[in-house]
């Protein structure tokens, strides 16, 4: 019972909480977007000051009526300082880089500080991940991320998140609410790691073709996010010179078609993971590759660009 109940509060709350709709990039927040309560030690603290007030009046003791007038104005100066500490602030969607199906999405948000006083204490949180405290001097900006797990392939949004503050004594907590327009892409989940590549060779006059046995080395390039491990340089790592891909002259160079009819006795999903897979292999051995899809053909290409291009065809086929 408590569980039902615990995820009927937790859907009104999202759905409360998206009543603002999409915020625009940047969004600078404003008092009606600001929302404060007491906390457990601000309850406790106003039920100390009644108890001080109610004791001083009843023994007519100035002293002690003083000092919890002093008291509650010290309150209610923390109250304006927390609200403030959120009013005004800048806030931008930074995006977020593709990864693959069962990874998480880091989404980077830019906060900015315009006003001439610092903020502390501001928190950035969602239902999966919770920054650490940020500190943002007058004039300044940070930058931190959100994780979401990224479960299926296709275009994953950046879903509703709070960004709240207990600054400055803990009394009250203020926070808002946003839910900007902005995507991670999400690659299939790549199929088994294997050494064969059975693709369908495409015929290109001129090339030269050779065989595994007649690559030579012909230099070092930088690593690329998908390169094979087993092409890194890690001699050259070791000397700290960063991760270096060895790249071979005189390999098979015959351009190779990625073919999603030619898997057969799979479903869509696992014709996308084996695919997935091969563009990564394919990548990682620098070879010239197309890749088919019904109603969807990338001409023949290699590099980074293309391997982008071909993964987020990947990712949002039949979506």
């Amino acid at each position: 019972m408590f569980a039902a109940i615990a995820r009927r509060l937790s859907a009104l709350s999202r759905r409360w909480a998206r009543r603002h709709g999409i915020d625009a990039s940047p969004c600078t927040l404003r008092a009606r977007r600001i929302y404060i309560l007491p906390t457990g030690l601000g309850f406790a603290y106003g039920l100390m000051l009644l108890a001080m007030l109610a004791g001083a009046m009843n023994y007519a003791n100035n002293l002690a009526l003083g000092l919890a007038l002093l008291l509650g104005s010290l309150g209610l100066t923390a109250m304006h300082h927390c609200h403030r500490n959120l009013h005004g602030l800048v806030i931008r969607a930074a995006g977020a880089d593709p990864v693959f199906a069962g990874q998480s999405a880091r989404f980077r948000l830019i906060l900015e500080n315009t006003a001439s006083t610092p903020r502390a204490e501001l928190v950035v949180e969602n239902e999966h991940h919770i920054s650490t405290p940020l500190q943002l001097p007058a004039g300044s900006s940070v930058e931190t991320q959100l994780q979401i797990p990224a479960t299926h392939r296709g275009r994953l949004p950046l879903d509703q998140f709070r960004i709240s503050t207990f600054h400055p004594l803990g009394l009250f907590r203020a926070w808002t609410y946003l839910h900007m327009d902005t995507h991670c892409t999400v690659y299939p989940r790549q199929a088994a790691d294997n050494d064969l590549l059975p693709v369908t060779p495409m015929p290109a006059p001129g090339e030269r073709h050779g065989t595994p046995g007649e690559e030579e080395f012909a230099g070092l390039r930088p690593y690329q996010p998908g390169d094979s491990p087993r092409r890194i340089d890690w001699k050259a790592y070791a000397r700290e010179q960063g991760l270096q891909v060895k790249q071979h002259a005189g390999a098979q160079t015959q351009p190779e078609l990625l073919d999603f009819d030619a898997l057969t006795g799979m479903d869509t999903e696992a014709r996308l993971s084996q695919l997935c897979r091969w563009v990564e292999d394919a990548n990682g051995r620098d070879r010239r590759y197309a890749l088919k899809l019904p109603g969807v053909n990338i001409a023949l290409g290699s590099g980074s660009a293309h391997r982008q291009r071909c993964l987020t065809a990947l990712a949002l086929f039949g979506l």
